[in-house]
């Protein structure tokens, strides 16, 4: 992260002509089970990863906001009382514009500001590098601006503004964990009471995250045709959320549903159960049960949900082969591509990232990207000058 840092307070003297005043980090997250959950009000646990978005600011005495993304090497620039507007080119500053419009609408004080942001968070690989960059975009105006928000008021500006700008309809998930995520441990998220516990991961076992490099896309997949039938199957089945259905009344009352809607709502609530066992799971340091759980959520997810793709099955198919119920894989992030999440007893580490190399490339002819990554704490102040 400090190599960000310096990119960026390097890169804001050159662009601006002035030293920055502060630098914020955020990181991405991955979650370890609880897919498609969050926006039915129900549980997941995530944990921060040490790939961050790192923004460096300054305030300005006008409205003019001017935030340069060194990635893109691309700058926008607007008056942050002016209505917001898409832009239908440049998908990045539409996170930009969409706090401020959410901000606009919630009475946050906003002023001018000078930002320059940049990142490691693969994008596209779910791994929320929009929530990243909403987190540190949000608590760099949180600083500026004195809103004295509360983190959990920032990450539901942030949904906000994916939700209500952005276009996507996310659950609070992402810009939860990014926000609020603890070292070394991963977090059990309730979405409903938007309460979380700790929950320990084993000091031996590491997290690792493997993209397929299948590019998916959240807003233009079919993430948002999944909820509908959520909701759909929560209206036939007489509740708010399919949260408040249990695995018992779901087998009881399945028969109700149409097959595919029936499909969707049974991957659900069995995740809903499968999250709540993996906290105890995990902190009786019961691997075993945690393998078999990542595997029927990959299951689940495949053949309910039907959001994998082969190459990600060719990758859980071969970490699989490697860690035997000594360790557990499976998809993570809203689907379509993206990146596998495993936990992997550390002496068998290196055999699943050989066994990867050797065979991805052959089964699919893509190229996988492997991080053996720590659970970090979320988004905060990195340095502060006057």
């Amino acid at each position: 992260m400090k190599a960000l840092v310096a990119i960026t307070e390097q890169r804001f003297e050159v662009e601006f002509g002035y030293p920055s005043t502060l630098a914020v980090q955020a990181p991405g997250r991955v979650n370890l089970i609880g897919e498609h959950t969050d926006y039915n009000d129900g549980f997941v646990l995530p944990c921060g990863i040490n790939y961050y978005t790192v923004v460096s600011a300054a305030a300005r005495t006008d409205n003019r906001l001017r935030v340069v993304a060194v990635d893109y090497a691309q700058m926008d620039e607007f008056d942050v009382h002016a209505p917001q507007v898409r832009d239908g080119e440049r998908d990045w500053v539409n996170y930009v514009r969409g706090l401020i419009a959410c901000a606009q609408a919630r009475g946050y004080r906003l002023a001018g500001a000078d930002i320059v942001v940049t990142g490691n968070v693969p994008q596209g690989a779910g791994l929320s590098s929009s929530a990243s960059l909403e987190m540190a975009l949000a608590l760099t105006f949180n600083r500026l601006f004195d809103w004295q928000a509360s983190m959990l008021d920032l990450a539901l500006l942030g949904q906000a503004a994916e939700n209500e700008f952005v276009g996507c309809q996310c659950g609070i998930m992402d810009q939860y964990i990014s926000a609020m995520a603890q070292e070394n441990q991963a977090l059990l998220i309730d979405c409903q009471t938007l309460e979380a516990r700790p929950v320990v991961l084993p000091a031996d076992t590491r997290v690792m995250i493997v993209n397929s490099n299948v590019r998916r896309g959240l807003v233009d997949s079919e993430y948002n045709s999944r909820r509908l039938q959520c909701e759909a199957a929560a209206e036939q089945l007489g509740v708010k959320v399919l949260r408040d259905v249990s695995v018992e009344t779901f087998e009881a009352r399945a028969a109700e549903l149409e097959p595919l809607v029936r499909r969707r709502a049974r991957h659900v609530v069995t995740e809903n159960a499968r999250v709540l066992l993996a906290e105890t799971a995990l902190n009786s340091g019961d691997l075993t049960t945690m393998a078999r759980l990542m595997a029927e959520s990959h299951e689940s997810m495949r053949d309910d949900f039907e959001i994998t793709v082969a190459p990600i099955d060719v990758l859980v198919t071969l970490i699989k082969s490697e860690i035997g119920e000594a360790g557990g894989v499976r998809m993570t992030g809203g689907g379509f591509g993206g990146c596998v999440v495993a936990l992997v007893p550390e002496h068998l580490v290196a055999a699943v990232v050989a066994r990867v190399d050797q065979d991805y490339a052959a089964a699919t002819g893509l190229q996988a990207d492997i991080h053996i990554c720590q659970a970090v704490a979320g988004a905060g102040l990195v340095t502060h000058r006057n």
